[in-house]
């Protein structure tokens, strides 16, 4: 639901935790004639006119396809999504190594402080140490299956949904050893799920992939109210129905411990994707079929926060960020727009 073209990220080969990479906002175009010197830069102010032209472009393309086939798009959601991860397969995505520096929640031994490793403060641990977390955490492993629910025993416990092939849950398996971490990961596509569980990385020690259906809030998850500690959407809300968004979002919310946080990344108002849509293509306002059935709505800043604090969470952050991107070798400009959110749930 997010290639690396969709995020724009310059990807690191290394996930440990000593590779600084620099947070979105830092690499600012201050004259014009250097556009062609990075592959993108962040933060880029739009004129006047370049907003105007965007609303103009969407307004064009914006007369809805007929009731019938709208309501066909969203009925087959589920075989367009398997097709699409039948015919890419894990080809289509990168490992989203970006996600460390901007989500640090999903590294907590790099830069939190919770109850399996008080100490950790983002220096990188000595090699016996390391061994040490290594040892523990194939005895903690063995144990996290034990109880309940999967990763009953675990002591930090992160939910992707929308996982895909698993280019969010690989990374945070590799990049985070803590011995108490377990990571669920779901998608709508039981093609994307059995792709991420014949990974050779998939350890069903650390790690439960299921299908689940995001809308269908009658569906119960494997794990019980009240017990994670983060929750990733990664370009992945955005292909609901906008009329099933905030009834997803709240039955997430239930999931979260007091002061866990919810994290997302998507799709911005203006970006280049939706001012590429031809007629033709509009199911509603802002929501749009791609031309492999698949679905993709496009934010406000406005929207989501409603839609987060409709499910009493409490913005930790909500940033808009306006990406111009370069082709170098085709001297093209293209403008992308995202939104990152960080919602938690109150504490205690």
């Amino acid at each position: 639901l997010g290639s690396s073209s969709e995020t724009g990220l310059t990807l690191s080969d290394s996930s440990t935790c000593d590779v600084k990479r620099p947070q979105f906002g830092t690499r600012i175009l201050t004259d014009p004639r250097q556009v062609f010197q990075h592959n993108a830069w962040d933060n880029v102010e739009w004129t006047g006119e370049q907003e105007a032209a965007a609303k103009k472009k969407v307004l064009e393309n914006s007369l809805p396809l007929p009731p019938e086939k709208q309501e066909e798009y969203d009925s087959r959601a589920n075989e367009y999504w398997n097709g699409f991860y039948t015919i890419h397969e894990n080809r289509f995505f990168k490992d989203r190594h970006w996600l460390f520096t901007e989500f640090p929640e999903l590294a907590p031994q790099c830069s939190l402080n919770h109850e399996s490793h008080p100490g950790a403060s983002g220096a990188v641990e000595s090699q016996q140490n390391s061994q040490d977390r290594e040892q523990s955490g194939e005895h903690a492993a063995l144990s996290h299956t034990d109880g309940d629910f999967p990763g009953s025993s675990a002591t930090y416990r992160i939910l992707e949904v929308g996982c895909g092939v698993g280019n969010t849950v690989f990374p945070i398996l590799k990049t985070n050893n803590d011995p108490g971490l377990f990571v669920y990961c779901c998608d709508f596509s039981s093609t994307a799920v059995e792709l991420v569980k014949s990974n050779p990385e998939y350890d069903p020690g650390r790690c439960y992939a299921f299908v689940h259906d995001l809308s269908d809030v009658e569906a119960n998850y494997p794990i019980p109210d009240g017990t994670l500690d983060v929750i990733v959407l990664i370009f992945v809300l955005s292909a609901l129905h906008p009329k099933k968004m905030q009834a997803s979002i709240s039955r997430l919310a239930r999931l979260l411990k007091p002061g866990g946080v919810m994290l997302l990344r998507d799709y911005g108002r203006y970006d280049m994707a939706q001012l590429r849509f031809k007629k033709g293509r509009c199911l509603s306002e802002n929501f749009y079929v791609r031309g492999d059935g698949t679905q993709v709505y496009f934010f406000t800043q406005d929207e989501l926060h409603e839609l987060f604090t409709q499910a009493k969470l409490e913005k930790v952050q909500n940033l808009v960020d306006r990406r111009l991107q370069v082709n170098r070798g085709k001297q093209l400009t293209m403008y992308r727009v995202w939104i990152q959110c960080k919602y938690r749930q109150a504490p205690v």
